[in-house]
């Protein structure tokens, strides 16, 4: 007879409202439908106040605003926005390190222009038919010089000795017109002039500072382009299927709880970063490599290969090593004569070409020391605050685009309530997210992707290196070097081969623990909550069951 009042109790408990936030009346759910229909889905079928949540598959299964049609319709919105912001934080990065290759591009193909222009101009007067009979050999000059910068396969050395050659060539038969001279005889001449330095030392001079001028500049320059195509590929990287549930978790499981006003937690967004972005950190070393690299050649370019002074003046010295040859025309002849015999005599006569020249003109640099030094500043600036990108990255994306909250704040969204977030925040990269709370991530198996970037780091960084102390590289298509990449090697041996699951002990049950999901193993992933009227239920049965027994 005791018990029917205790039942009678237990059935009221159970049948009651399980709230524990928002008392017995259902709460409206027009924040929700008015944020929905502004992502442009439709309103149809939407609550117009908060329904049981068991549908959930990603957000807590409370009572809540959203159906399993919006939770997935946010799923996939919330993968598209977190791709853009990388991508729009990416943009920002490559149009710094684009700005950096234009204005040094720029610069240095003014330089170029300026001295092929100088040179144009002012030998023609200086020369005459010396001039102007071989303008070709001059143009080509200047033709390869602007190849081998663009990165083409050619072997500078080489461009500038066929460079003196030519020109050694047509000098000498110019001024030896009255004789007969084969191509055979000028092989021969060549051979021996070229003992005897008919140029002086401008070209074996200009071959070692043109080489490395040109060396670093061209380094220079591509390492600002492979920077920012790294960046662009790996900021189109897809968002995985486990990144999309703890991303849409942290982005609008807040708004399908009623809670639109609450800001993420700034460590729970962290950890939800950092687990999606673990492969793109592990280019930070690397890519801290590259902008080193780039860094030192740039002191290179406005320091011992001085780049400004080389090339700006490129005329002058061919200038130079036409007088000298002019000077010693004959002295040259005869121990060319010596060596090769007498050419036959021409019968078209001799030439005035040595009379009608106007005299030794001097020819002045127009170059910008100053403009080169502050271009040089301003990159090695830019180039160091860039070092961190990778890593930093998570903390931008939240303090910026997700609008956490502060690290201080305890009333943020935790991924299951407002409260605090007490589970620490990992470490970077790939091997660190082995026990990430919120983001299943397989650390055996890296981005393929990110790794060929990484190699590409390394091939870039390698070419800077020599080009740093002149030695030349091999500018073949960076895609050449990517075969056998990506193996992934950054994986610590201690650690590849685990996957191990996530413990609930890593979660303070009080305001932060979720079952794992069946067939996931991701705590965080999703919840499933008992309904608290079974708790009261239970909980009701037990005392009854003890004033039975007394």
């Amino acid at each position: 007879m005791r018990f029917f009042p205790w039942g009678f109790w237990l059935l009221c408990v159970a049948s009651a409202p399980a709230r524990g936030d928002s008392g017995s009346k259902a709460r409206s759910c027009a924040e929700v439908r008015q944020l929905y229909g502004a992502k442009g889905f439709s309103l149809n079928g939407v609550p117009q106040a908060e329904i049981s949540g068991e549908h959930l598959r990603i957000c807590p299964q409370g009572y809540t605003c959203c159906t399993s049609e919006m939770e997935e319709n946010f799923a996939n919105k919330s993968r598209s926005e977190f791709e853009a912001m990388m991508k729009e934080a990416g943009r920002s990065v490559q149009m710094i390190l684009m700005a950096q290759y234009r204005s040094f591009d720029n610069y240095f193909q003014d330089l170029l222009n300026k001295s092929e222009k100088a040179l144009y101009d002012t030998f023609p007067s200086l020369y005459g038919e010396l001039y102007t009979q071989n303008t070709k050999v001059f143009k080509d000059l200047y033709s390869e010089l602007r190849r081998y910068y663009r990165g083409s396969n050619i072997n500078l050395e080489e461009a500038l000795n066929e460079f003196w050659t030519r020109l050694l060539e047509r000098l000498f038969k110019l001024m030896n017109a009255q004789y007969h001279i084969t191509d055979e005889y000028l092989d021969c001449m060549v051979k021996h002039a070229e003992q005897h330095k008919p140029f002086g030392e401008v070209p074996r001079d200009l071959k070692v500072k043109a080489t490395r001028a040109f060396i670093v500049a061209r380094s220079y320059a591509q390492g600002f382009l492979v920077g920012s195509d790294v960046v662009k590929k790996v900021s189109q990287v897809s968002l995985s299927h486990e990144c999309t549930r703890a991303v849409m978790k942290l982005m609008y499981c807040p708004h399908c709880r009623g809670m639109a006003s609450v800001k993420p937690c700034s460590n729970y967004c962290l950890n939800v970063v950092k687990g999606c972005l673990a492969n793109q950190a592990d280019l930070n070393t690397e890519w801290k490599y590259l902008m080193d690299a780039l860094v030192a050649v740039a002191d290179r370019i406005d320091g011992p290969y001085n780049v400004d002074t080389v090339i700006g003046t490129i005329h002058m010295r061919i200038s130079e090593a036409i007088s000298n040859l002019q000077e010693n025309k004959d002295s040259i002849t005869v121990k060319v004569f010596q060596g090769c015999g007498n050419p036959k005599i021409s019968t078209k006569g001799s030439s005035s070409e040595d009379r009608k020249r106007r005299g030794k003109v001097t020819l002045e640099a127009k170059s910008s020391p100053v403009a080169l030094e502050m271009l040089v500043l301003d990159a090695k600036g830019n180039l160091t605050a860039l070092k961190s990108y990778w890593v930093t990255l998570p903390g931008v994306l939240c303090s910026k685009k997700v609008m956490a909250s502060s690290a201080a704040d305890d009333k943020c969204w935790n991924g299951m309530t407002k409260g605090s977030y007490l589970p620490e925040v990992m470490g970077d990269g790939l091997a660190n997210q082995i026990n990430n709370p919120e983001v299943e991530v397989d650390i055996t198996k890296p981005d393929m992707t990110i790794r060929q970037q990484i190699m590409q780091l390394k091939i870039m960084t390698n070419r800077l290196g020599n080009a740093n102390i002149g030695n030349d590289v091999d500018f073949q298509d960076a895609s050449d070097d990517m075969s056998g990449s990506g193996s992934g090697d950054s994986c610590p041996d201690d650690v590849c081969g685990k996957r191990l699951s996530k413990s609930p002990s890593t979660r303070q049950p009080e305001t932060h623990a979720i079952p794992k999901q069946s067939g996931h193993g991701v705590i965080g992933a999703s919840s499933r909550s008992l309904p608290s009227a079974f708790l009261l239920f239970l909980s009701g049965a037990s005392i009854a069951v003890q004033h039975l027994w007394r």
